[in-house]
């Protein structure tokens, strides 16, 4: 499953997202992941919640950051979710259609049992439509 928190640079869509991963971590029986392009919300997240700097890795493009993601779950069978901040950043999608990249994610989550939550840079209006109803948070 994926779901997804949208608004415009600036909005607290990175707060909402170390909220809900906080929260989420109470009542996890598995592990949770938090992809990031640096580390600097290390100290703001449970020390139970693995925390990854993807820009220490060489991921340059859309199919590389899956590959990633993929290689993430096959190392930890009992991994519940992944919060993935800045996610047109980490997916190399910056201007790009992130309609095939999300379902694709949405595949990956349903054969693992991973939950998938996104921060967006866009509002939630200017997201493609195939992805809207997966917005559970428009600031």
């Amino acid at each position: 499953m994926v779901q997804i928190i949208a608004g415009d640079k600036g909005k607290g869509k990175t707060k909402h997202l170390l909220d809900k991963a906080n929260a989420a971590i109470k009542e996890a029986n598995g592990s949770i992941v938090y992809l990031d392009k640096s580390s600097k919300h290390m100290y703001e997240l449970s020390n139970k919640i693995r925390l990854i700097n993807v820009k220490g890795f060489d991921i340059n493009d859309c199919s590389g950051f899956l590959g990633f993601v993929c290689g993430i779950i096959s190392q930890d069978h009992d991994l519940e979710m992944m919060f993935l901040d800045s996610f047109l950043k980490l997916a190399c999608l910056e201007g790009q259609d992130i309609s095939e990249t999300v379902a694709a994610l949405d595949k990956i989550g349903e054969k693992f049992h991973v939950t998938f939550i996104l921060s967006i840079s866009m509002d939630a209006e200017a997201l493609p439509e195939s992805v809207k109803d997966k917005v559970i948070v428009s600031l």
